[in-house]
C-alpha cells in the first residue's frame, strides 16, 4: 500500500480549491506554494497538484486548460501564463511531504510529437523527484499512466475516475491495467447518490485491496468523512485540511 497509517488527509491543489483562509488567516490560492506550505502547517503530510503543459514545453500547476483569463495555456509560454512551474513546488516543499501529481492531458497530447507530450515531459522531473520524497502519479487519461510504467517504475500510479464514474468499470479497469492505485469521487460512492447497482462501499473498498489496489476518495467533506474511514478507504483527497484530520483523528 501507499500510505502508512491509512486514511491519509491529502490537501486537494494544497489546502483546498479555490482561494482559501490559510492558518494565518491569510487567503491562498489553490496550486500555488503558498497553499501547499499552507496545507503542511495545517496538518497534512501529502497535498495533490495538477499539473499541465505549456507552449515551450514547461509544466506548471493548472486544474482547467484555461487561465483565469480564459487563454489557453498550450497557446502561451509559462511566462506568459503567470503560473507556477512543477519544479517550484517541489523546491518550496520539505522532501518530507508527499506529492500526488494529478497530470492533466491536453487535447494537443494527441497529435504532438510523443516526445512533447505531457507525460513524456513529465517523466525526467519524476525521476529526479523520486529520490527525495515519495510520489503519487494520478491521471482521468490510463494512456499517460501506462506510458509513465516503464519510466518510473518506483513510483506508483492511481487511475483517477470522474463524477458518478462506475466502480464496477472503475476497480477492475485500474486492477487490469496493472495500477497500484483508484481514485473516486465522493459522487460514485452511494453516500450523496445513491445507486442501488452500487455495492457498499466496504464491499468496494475490500475487493480493490484483494485487487492489490490502494483505494482513494476525493472530496469528502469533514461530515463525511467517519464514513469513509469506516470504509476502510486508505486516502482522501479534501478540501478541509483540518477538518477531514479532526474528523478521522
Amino acid at each position: 500500500m501507499i500510505f502508512d497509517s491509512p486514511p491519509a488527509v491529502i490537501g486537494h491543489r494544497g489546502l483546498g480549491a479555490g482561494t482559501l483562509p490559510g492558518p494565518d488567516g491569510v487567503p491562498v490560492a489553490e496550486n500555488t506554494p503558498a497553499s501547499m506550505l499552507a496545507a503542511v502547517r495545517a496538518g497534512a503530510s501529502w497535498v495533490e497538484i495538477d499539473v499541465t503543459r505549456t507552449a515551450d514545453d514547461a509544466l506548471v500547476l493548472r486544474h482547467d486548460p484555461t487561465t483565469p483569463d480564459g487563454a489557453f495555456i498550450i497557446d502561451q509560454t509559462a511566462a506568459e501564463t503567470g503560473l507556477p512551474r512543477l519544479e517550484e513546488i517541489f523546491e518550496a516543499l520539505p522532501p518530507e511531504v508527499a506529492v500526488d501529481v494529478d497530470v492533466k492531458t491536453i487535447l494537443e497530447d494527441a497529435v504532438d510529437a510523443p516526445s512533447r507530450r505531457t507525460g513524456a515531459l513529465l517523466a525526467p522531473i519524476l525521476r529526479r523527484e523520486a529520490g527525495r520524497r515519495e510520489l503519487l502519479v494520478t491521471s482521468f487519461d490510463p494512456s499517460l499512466l501506462t506510458s509513465l510504467k516503464d519510466e518510473v517504475p518506483d513510483v506508483p500510479l492511481g487511475l483517477l475516475t470522474w463524477l458518478r464514474f462506475p466502480l464496477w468499470h472503475g476497480v477492475p479497469a485500474a486492477a487490469g491495467l496493472g495500477f497500484q492505485a483508484v481514485a473516486v469521487h465522493t459522487a460514485s460512492c452511494g453516500f450523496e447518490h445513491p445507486d442501488s447497482r452500487l455495492r457498499p462501499l466496504d464491499r468496494i473498498v475490500d475487493t480493490a485491496h484483494k485487487a492489490g489496489l490502494t483505494f482513494m476518495a476525493w472530496c469528502p467533506s469533514a461530515e463525511a468523512a467517519p464514513s469513509y474511514a469506516a470504509a476502510g478507504v486508505d486516502a482522501m483527497v479534501v478540501n478541509d485540511v483540518p477538518g477531514v484530520l479532526a474528523a478521522v483523528r
